[in-house]
């Protein structure tokens, strides 16, 4: 798979949508970065592994990297494009194209890297999800299929918390609408928030993997953070799902996957260990 040609198509793509002669794309050796602004986004994929066995690896979740990137001169078209839009409708646009820059470019660059059997787990504001009306995935599903992938290889992460409790109901018809198109769907919840909100929606909605932070969480003291944990974790076991615990970057971490008996862990506490490195290090040099 070549990157050129696709970086080529996506910045003509663009240019014709937003009528504008900018190419927010841009490839530098096997590496593609996107310009937003006075901003440049790359990747960094971070690993997430199975609890029982952390050497193994299902997936990679993608993350930005931000750097300055000093704008171009705007074109006079460009300019009224700009001072004609509607302030509200803006800034709904600009994280819908935000969110869809940020996501084609980790797509672009997990390409010649990681198996295809492996998932991509794509953060999407939940501003997105509210701000697309219908057919949810159907913009990014063309360049899905032509970096020869499918959407089954894709695993829509969005972040929920109390704000959103209210918009419940469109979130829950939003990521209807990827499952639809055969997206994975993964969602994180904040141990705090939610609370029968979150527990509502992971029942209403087919889930294939759900996420939970604990921050400063600690054994044994927080007793009744655990008991809610336990709780939500019968609930995704009862709906078929698998559970991740994210920001697992410290002993206790582990702590909690094992008590609590999370399927899936990512965090760079994993990433320290001899063992786990060693055999990462010897399925790669068979």
């Amino acid at each position: 798979m070549y990157l050129q040609p696709l970086v080529e198509h996506l910045n003509d793509a663009f240019s014709r949508e937003h009528r504008t002669s900018f190419r927010p794309f841009v490839l530098e050796g096997n590496l593609v970065s996107g310009i937003f602004g006075p901003i440049r986004i790359s990747s960094l994929f971070t690993p997430i592994r199975t609890n029982k066995s952390p050497e193994t690896i299902i997936g990679h979740k993608a993350q930005i990297n931000v750097s300055t990137f000093e704008t171009k001169r705007l074109y006079s078209e460009e300019v009224e494009n700009l001072l004609s839009y509607d302030r509200n409708a803006a800034v709904s646009e600009s994280i819908v194209n935000f969110d869809r820059l940020c996501r084609t470019v980790h797509l672009l660059n997990y390409l010649p890297i990681v198996p295809l059997q492996r998932r991509i787990f794509l953060e999407v504001d939940p501003r997105h999800i509210l701000g697309v009306k219908k057919d949810h995935g159907a913009y990014f599903e063309d360049i899905i299929e032509r970096c020869g992938l499918s959407t089954k290889n894709i695993v829509i992460l969005t972040t929920l918390s109390s704000q959103y409790a209210k918009y419940y109901q469109e979130l829950h018809n939003g990521l209807s609408n990827y499952k639809q198109r055969g997206y994975q769907i993964a969602v994180k919840f904040d141990v705090e928030s939610g609370k029968n909100e979150s527990f509502d929606f992971i029942s209403k909605l087919s889930l294939d993997y759900v996420c939970f932070s604990v921050g400063d969480l600690e054994l044994p003291k927080d007793q009744v953070q655990l008991d809610r944990l336990n709780q939500l974790k019968t609930l995704v076991n009862a709906i078929g799902a698998q559970s991740i615990l994210k920001q697992a970057n410290q002993k206790q971490a582990e702590q909690i996957a094992r008590t609590v008996g999370f399927d899936l862990v990512h965090g760079s506490y994993y990433a320290d260990i001899p063992h786990v490195n060693a055999n990462l290090a010897s399925a790669v040099a068979a």
